[in-house]
């Protein structure tokens, strides 16, 4: 990789690191056609991938979408599974954040697929993979995976100390106990979300555990 080309990438990361939205796909673009013109593959998705994120956090998710297909091309070209699993996955969002839950569903699976099969995936990584089927499920009525998948995916959060996403997982967690009319689960859950709530810190994740308490209760 050039230096020309190594700068590019950092600058758009920087930039993006500091809200400079617009920066951020400038730079990716142009750090997207030079990496093309270098025929570097590796760098090319690298780029593609920086540009993709840009434009989802500019909020246009369909040119988004086909810079993310272009990245997964590529990963899957090169046998890039880690990567690969982590781009099909934000593929995923974007569908599920456009209420396409069917296109959604399987690009979770794939990507949950190769984390499972990895020897090397980060526990993170898997959580995250896990943490949107959950809420596909769910969101679906198919309670009996939705448990499992919010439970493995709480469990992997608790592991790496990511407490909202604890406080998530046991929020679900309880309602889907409410739902199955086990009170007694309900409140093992419920208890598990606030001591992480109240050990994060974090001010969303307490009012998520507010709101979850209201609807139980309600």
């Amino acid at each position: 990789m050039t230096e020309a080309l190594e700068n590019l990438l950092a600058s758009a990361e920087q930039a993006r690191r500091e809200k400079r939205l617009a920066d951020a796909r400038r730079d990716a673009l142009a750090a997207v056609a030079l990496a093309e013109q270098a025929d570097d593959s590796a760098a090319t998705a690298r780029a593609i991938t920086l540009w993709a994120r840009s434009e989802r956090d500019l909020g246009d998710r369909e040119v988004a979408l086909r810079a993310y297909k272009k990245a997964a091309t590529i990963y899957r070209d090169r046998g890039d599974a880690l990567k690969l699993a982590h781009t099909l996955r934000h593929l995923g969002d974007i569908h599920q954040d456009s209420k396409r839950p069917t296109e959604a569903e399987p690009l979770f699976r794939e990507a949950l697929q190769i984390y499972r099969a990895h020897p090397e995936t980060p526990a993170l990584e898997l959580a995250n993979a896990l943490r949107p089927l959950a809420l596909l499920q769910h969101d679906a009525g198919n309670v009996e995976e939705a448990d499992q998948l919010w439970e493995e995916a709480k469990n992997l959060y608790a592991q790496v100390n990511v407490l909202p996403g604890v406080v998530e997982c046991a929020g679900r967690l309880a309602l889907i106990a409410r739902q199955r009319e086990n009170p007694e689960r309900a409140r093992q859950m419920l208890a598990e979300a606030s001591v992480a709530a109240q050990n994060s810190g974090d001010y969303n994740s307490q009012r998520y555990l507010n709101e979850v308490r209201t609807w139980i209760s309600g």
